[in-house]
């Protein structure tokens, strides 16, 4: 039997992680935000939920509270939350340890952690987004895999050092590769050019490492040790101190990987 929910948060994960759960037949019941605001127009996109006041769900029909607040509310939701008996309280953090939730009076904790950028602008398609979970008991990591799989076509149960990595990782992939497109941006602008003469470069750039793999693809002056390329483009941006240092840093880590492989 599916079961109902809570969430406290109302930001871009909830935004689109509520929805999902409500669509898969686990109603959610109340969200409370520190912004009223925010929770009714998340509570606008749901069909049965109500806006909470307060943390104190002591009386609440839900049986699974998400804590969907940033990592640096965190520790403050989880002292201040009243939870009605035999309550499953989960946090959606990659990075905080399932320990954060020892403060609260329940002994039924967990992870249920979507690995993915969200915006509240953009739709997505939630079946093709991970999710991890981590827990120390086992009927509520059989619970969090049924409602994972509910919404997802990928649901694995990891451990914390895993979960660690996948975070660390996903830093690498998506905010990195953000700053990287940003830096060119700016090199693109300063020379009063255009980025959009970029993006057929960038789409098929990823497109090419998901589909063939990130090693066979990887070219550049670095990758093939052209040296001389790689002055030039120093003496071109050593107008930037700061850019040119990071360019040489990645320049450095690439010519490292290509060239001392012990295979």
């Amino acid at each position: 039997m599916s079961k109902t929910i809570s969430f406290a948060g109302s930001g871009k994960l909830a935004w689109h992680l509520a929805p999902a759960l409500d669509n898969a037949g686990y109603a959610v019941r109340e969200v409370y935000s520190r912004n009223p605001g925010h929770a009714e127009k998340l509570v606008e996109r749901l069909y049965e939920a109500e806006v909470k006041a307060s943390l104190d769900f002591s009386t609440s029909n839900s049986d699974i509270f998400i804590l969907a607040v940033t990592d640096d509310a965190l520790d403050d939701v989880v002292r201040e939350i009243i939870l009605p008996e035999e309550a499953i309280l989960v946090h959606t953090s990659g990075s905080q340890p399932l320990s954060k939730l020892s403060y609260a009076a329940t002994p039924f904790t967990g992870v249920f952690y979507p690995l993915q950028n969200f915006d509240k602008s953009r739709s997505i398609d939630f079946r093709d987004v991970p999710v991890f979970i981590e827990t120390e008991q086992d009927e509520v990591e059989e619970e969090l895999l049924r409602m994972g799989k509910a919404i997802s076509r990928i649901v694995k149960s990891v451990d914390v050092r895993e979960r660690k990595a996948l975070h660390v990782a996903s830093v690498f992939a998506s905010q990195f590769t953000s700053h990287m497109l940003d830096c060119a941006r700016k090199i693109i602008e300063q020379h009063e050019l255009s980025f959009e003469w970029l993006t057929p470069l960038i789409a098929e750039s990823i497109n090419r490492n998901l589909a063939m793999g990130i090693k066979s693809v990887q070219g550049g002056p670095a990758n093939l040790g052209d040296f001389e390329t790689l002055d030039q483009h120093m003496d071109f941006l050593k107008s930037d101190a700061r850019l040119a240092e990071l360019y040489r840093v990645i320049s450095q880590h690439i010519i490292d990987e290509s060239f001392n492989k012990e295979d």
